[in-house]
């Protein structure tokens, strides 16, 4: 089996992937992760583990990445009437994705989640890192400031991020859409 994870890279494809998310039981809890997630950039497996406390502390809150022990500031002003009005009734201490066997979240029930979402949208390339990819991928359209997004990302270079995000082959499409020779 390949591992082809996508990013969403409309409006609309985001939209659709809300839309579904919003008729889940937890559907408050599953679409505040969402918004994190493609509005941080931040791995599946620091997303779970968030508690209040941890996006509450600062303007800008830092958290240490699990994968590679860094520490990460997160720019999440822009969601801060979303995360006051989820948390309003959270203590510092809870987590923000609980998991209704106790605890948080894990990845694992995350991604079985996203494929639902992926069933029911006709889709076979999304998976946790969906969010990221989403993150980075609007992010890179919006700014073209890809030594940012590769720091942000924490990769060692510019090509290794674009490839990851799946702007060479939308840039390569684009330049190849009228190319014609012989004609």
């Amino acid at each position: 089996m390949s591992y082809n994870v996508q990013p969403l890279r409309t409006q609309q494809e985001i939209n659709d992937f809300l839309f579904c998310l919003r008729r889940n039981k937890n559907a408050e809890r599953d679409v505040f992760l969402f918004l994190i997630g493609i509005n941080s950039g931040l791995r599946m497996s620091d997303i779970v583990k968030l508690k209040k406390k941890d996006i509450l502390s600062s303007k800008n809150p830092r958290i240490v990445e699990q994968k590679t022990g860094k520490t990460r500031i997160l720019y999440l002003s822009s969601l801060q009437d979303l995360i006051q009005e989820y948390t309003n009734d959270l203590d510092p201490e809870d987590d923000l994705f609980p998991s209704t066997k106790g605890g948080h979240l894990e990845v694992n029930t995350v991604y079985q989640m996203f494929q639902k979402v992926a069933k029911l949208l006709g889709r076979d390339d999304i998976g946790t890192h969906t969010l990221r990819k989403t993150f980075g991928y609007h992010y890179y359209k919006k700014t073209k400031d890809v030594a940012t997004l590769m720091e942000i990302f924490g990769h060692s270079s510019e090509k290794i991020t674009k490839r990851y995000i799946g702007i060479n082959e939308d840039e390569i499409s684009e330049t190849l859409l009228n190319f014609r020779l012989g004609f």
